[in-house]
């Protein structure tokens, strides 16, 4: 009797140890992939379906093993659905890692001083993101109202998931620009010439235009705020550009200057009527806390910096200097 339960102990302890090291290999083994393999969980998945699909794949050898596995743990077979990457660790990291919707980040980024349709034709092409705009009522889309998208959306690298909506992330550029632009309105100066946080951002958008050095847009801003506190027009090729629109051909021309758009400020007072692109933080800040300062004109110097004038004397002088740097350049 004693015989028996003696074999009975051992062959215990051998299934036992048997079993331990099934499940250490099962626990350890690797999932077979090509580097970088994007994955696409889709909803409804069941966990013995995710496991034959990677067996088919011939990514893994066995279900079985696993199957038995998730009987003894029953949190690997809550898969959430998306898009993930897998890689060469183990089978079960590679489950864990679905079981926690650790899914591929994708994202987009919106540049400082791109305008709408540059904006709209790269979003239009992003990886996996459902193409949901409106053409015609994209403002409403986007904003929940009829205005202007343009200057709207803040410039920042937005991330996605897979099948998330192209209209969602713009809808979170569109909610973090209203969020700086209402911050920024509360620490605005006294007496600046524009009524309203648009009229701010009008502004913002065409100081982010005209800026080719970061150091320079409170002077900038500066300046438009006296010409228009001086009602001078602003006359800023940015705008004019804007205005002509798919027309434009890379080469202002005098005949643009004099040629009337809503968007014209060398025809028009005041402000144009939209933005003319997404203006950053900076651009901004600059437009509602301008230093004070007696400039109302300045001119490219070639090398991405302005020369600022206090009198159209000093601005005539700096345009023939421009003028004359340029010739050198050419010969």
């Amino acid at each position: 009797m004693l015989r028996v339960i003696i074999s009975i102990v051992l062959l215990a302890l051998l299934v036992t140890g048997i079993g331990y090291q099934q499940l250490q290999s099962t626990i350890n083994s690797t999932l077979t992939v090509p580097a970088n393999t994007l994955f696409e969980v889709k909803k409804g998945t069941g966990f013995n379906q995710l496991c034959q699909q990677w067996q088919a794949k011939k990514w893994l050898e066995s279900c079985l093993r696993y199957q038995i596995l998730a009987k003894l743990d029953p949190t690997l077979t809550d898969l959430k659905a998306g898009l993930y990457q897998l890689d060469e660790s183990t089978v079960v990291d590679n489950i864990r890692r679905i079981n926690q919707g650790q899914q591929v980040s994708f994202s987009f980024t919106i540049i400082e001083g791109q305008m709408l349709r540059d904006v709209l034709a790269k979003i239009a092409v992003a990886p996996h993101l459902q193409q949901d705009l409106k053409a015609n009522e994209l403002g409403l889309q986007i904003t929940g109202n009829e205005q202007h998208l343009e200057g709207w959306l803040f410039p920042e690298t937005y991330h996605y998931h897979a099948n998330d909506t192209a209209s969602s992330v713009l809808r979170r550029a569109y909610l973090k620009m209203q969020t700086v632009l209402d911050t920024a309105w509360l620490q605005r100066a006294d007496s600046l010439p524009y009524e309203n946080q648009y009229q701010a951002l009008i502004l913002a958008s065409i100081i982010e235009k005209e800026t080719g050095l970061a150091s320079e847009r409170p002077l900038i801003a500066s300046v438009f705020n006296n010409r228009l506190n001086s009602k001078m027009r602003l006359q800023t090729d940015p705008t004019v550009i804007y205005g002509l629109g798919v027309d434009f051909d890379g080469d202002i021309k005098r005949k643009d200057l004099t040629t009337y758009t809503p968007y014209n400020t060398y025809k028009i007072n005041g402000l144009p009527p939209t933005p003319i692109a997404m203006p950053s933080k900076a651009a901004i800040l600059a437009a509602v806390n301008p230093p004070e300062s007696e400039y109302v004109y300045f001119v490219a110097k070639g090398d991405g910096s302005h020369q600022f004038s206090k009198t159209l004397k000093e601005h005539n002088k700096a345009v023939q200097d421009y003028l004359r740097y340029q010739k050198q350049l050419a010969n």
